[in-house]
């Protein structure tokens, strides 16, 4: 049995600003739930402690981490939770100074002194936390989790930050490109049909087509969200959102009812080089405002990055194919999901394990290659965008002002997407055999320039543009 990492690993809905500074840790707290359930300890709780170290602690307020471990301890699931709840869930925690443990039972708990940011990083990972759960009697169980990027948590004991909780028996198991590659060509598949097969292998077929489409909506409802708020950001760095303005002069007067008749309108819009290039980054700008507002997005393959892939996917419903549906939707996310899990599998998609090369660099080539397979792009050209996608993206730091998913955030993703589209057309024009750089080789390379940077410019606010430019200048 391999370890598999599923489309629907790579592509979770949450909710922002950050996959492993706030869905991580949200999902380690319901683990820890999960934990104290099971060994009895749940029903004596009396009050729990969390104590956040490394990048979790240094970017952790600018990133919501405070506020996922309490919406997580109070029971509260990120992909369904009604955004609009999360404010006032907040609010009487931190009003009542206390917390519903499971939804289920009330407890003490002090916003203030029952969450501990420790600059010290643990040996494993940057993204450590621990959560301790007390009974009256002094007794305690502590659980150590690390949030290792895209949503994914693990325990030190699963050995390593690639580990997933799930094993399964796929028809065709990747770790590799070139695995990837050897079944496309010994069964003559498309990428997106070998992803397909492993796909149902777990679930039933009908789940993985509404699964997928589930994404995609998220997706373009995040999308014409962004695109329809004005306003300020929120955390102090008072960004203007620019989506709604950019929006509004590329659309004019247009009329619709709906994200499905938005798109449809937008088919209908002018279609030169500049207004292109305007509407990939509007497209991108929306999710990543959206996400920078602990609105709905899907990680792709992190919050970070999640505006790369829709940005690029739109770009091919409006601008390349308007006769695009639900099939060409399913067979870009398979294969954007399968280029990142082998990122995952051999680097990391955690910025504060390796820079934002690991998150805009990733989603540019997972987008890169989805984009590649829907434009007629063989096997070997798909895996040759992406491949150029983090070409050049390699060395990309991740220094966010004030700890806050915003600047240069949200500008990356539109840098992200364009470099996408340009490398799938890079790899279109391009014979495969006079490839000089495998998708594997820069795979390693990535990871080996991961190790090599400077910790400072690793998510912790404490290098680059991060220290250059500070809130008060804002």
């Amino acid at each position: 049995m391999d370890k598999c990492i599923s489309v629907f690993d790579m592509l979770k809905v949450g909710v922002g600003p950050s996959s492993s500074h706030t869905l991580g840790p949200w999902r380690a707290a319901e683990k820890f739930l999960s934990e104290i359930r099971a060994n009895g300890f749940f029903a004596e709780t009396f009050a729990v402690k969390v104590d956040l170290y490394g990048s979790l602690s240094l970017t952790g307020k600018g990133h919501a981490t405070d506020l996922a471990v309490m919406l997580g301890l109070s029971g509260q699931d990120p992909e369904y939770i009604p955004v609009e709840n999360i404010g006032s869930i907040i609010t009487d925690i931190q009003n009542s100074q206390t917390l519903q443990l499971g939804n289920e039972k009330t407890i003490g708990f002090s916003f203030l002194t029952d969450i501990v940011f420790h600059k010290n990083f643990l040996p494993f990972h940057a993204n450590g936390l621990t959560f301790t759960a007390f009974k009256e009697n002094g007794d305690a169980y502590a659980s150590t989790f690390y949030s290792i990027g895209g949503g994914f948590v693990v325990k030190e004991e699963q050995n390593n930050e690639n580990s997933t909780d799930f094993t399964c028996a796929f028809p065709y198991p990747i770790d590799t490109a070139v695995e990837l590659l050897h079944y496309c060509s010994e069964h003559q598949l498309k990428i997106s049909e070998v992803v397909y097969a492993n796909e149902i292998s777990m679930r039933p077929e009908a789940l993985v087509h509404s699964e997928l489409l589930r994404i995609w909506n998220t997706m373009l409802e995040c999308m014409y969200i962004g695109c329809h708020t004005d306003g300020i950001l929120p955390g102090g760095l008072n960004v203007k959102r620019r989506a709604f303005d950019m929006h509004q002069n590329l659309l004019g007067n247009g009329q619709y009812n709906n994200p499905q008749e938005w798109l449809q309108t937008i088919r209908k819009t002018e279609v030169k080089f500049r207004q292109i290039l305007k509407w990939v980054s509007c497209f991108a700008l929306a999710v990543n405002e959206v996400n920078a507002a602990l609105g709905r997005v899907v990680t792709a393959p992190t919050n970070g990055s999640a505006g790369v892939i829709p940005a690029v996917l739109m770009y091919y419903m409006v601008i390349e194919n308007h006769q695009a549906g639900d099939d060409e939707v399913k067979k870009f996310l398979m294969v954007a999901g399968e280029v990142g899990s082998i990122f995952k599998k051999g680097a990391t998609i955690s910025a504060a394990m390796g820079g934002c090369q690991a998150e805009i660099g990733v989603s540019s080539a997972m987008a890169a290659a989805a984009l590649c397979e829907l434009m007629g792009g063989s096997p070997e050209q798909v895996l040759m965008a992406a491949e150029i996608a983090m070409e050049h993206h390699l060395g990309l730091t991740c220094d966010p002002i004030g700890g806050l998913v915003q600047i240069p955030c949200i500008e990356r993703n539109t840098m992200g997407a364009i470099k996408a589209i340009n490398a799938a057309e890079l790899a279109l024009e391009t014979d495969a055999k006079n490839a000089k750089v495998p998708l594997d080789k820069v795979i390693n390379t990535m990871w080996q320039t991961a190790k090599d940077m400077n910790s400072k410019y690793k998510e912790t606010s404490e290098g680059g543009l991060a220290v250059a430019v500070n809130i008060a200048d804002c």
